[in-house]
């Protein structure tokens, strides 16, 4: 009987301890610490701010096309030439969706951004966004991405 109760106490504590978060976040410090579309976005933003423009271009697919309302389609090179004048103070990611198909991560998402894009502030509303994700044997690039809503970048 004793054996029981406390088999049934083991068995409660650890049902207990899988639905609770006992442990922080991991935060995602660099590619290899992304496990998924959200860790890969966090950290493609993480870059951008740092002005990371090598590490990002390595992320990036060599035939990479991003579309934005102002400048239309992009290549990978006409991409970060878009991204270079973006200072970013501090941004929000939020809202994500993430879907996985094959080799294939699809990930929409919003962010809030403040910063400046050249000398213009920019705009204090959540833009949305999409980027598809690949598997490749050297880790996860993006293959495209998409700017939903009006607005830098």
């Amino acid at each position: 009987m004793r054996n029981r109760i406390v088999l049934g106490l083991l068995l409660g504590l650890a049902t207990l301890f899988a639905g609770c978060t006992v442990w922080r976040d991991h935060p995602v410090r660099n590619w290899a610490d992304a496990t998924g579309g959200e860790g890969l976005e966090r950290n493609f933003w993480k870059e951008v701010k740092a002005r990371n423009w090598d590490d990002l271009e390595r992320h990036l697919a060599p035939n990479f096309v991003s579309v934005t309302a102002e400048e239309g389609r992009l290549d990978r090179t006409r991409t970060l030439e878009h991204y270079r004048p973006l200072q970013l103070d501090d941004y929000s990611l939020g809202d994500f969706q993430v879907e996985l198909n094959g080799e294939a991560l699809v990930v929409a998402y919003s962010i809030t951004m403040r910063g400046r894009y050249g000398t213009q502030p920019l705009p204090a509303v959540p833009v949305q966004m999409v980027t598809v994700w690949q598997k490749q044997k050297s880790g996860w690039i993006a293959i495209t991405h998409a700017v939903i809503s009006p607005g830098k970048p």
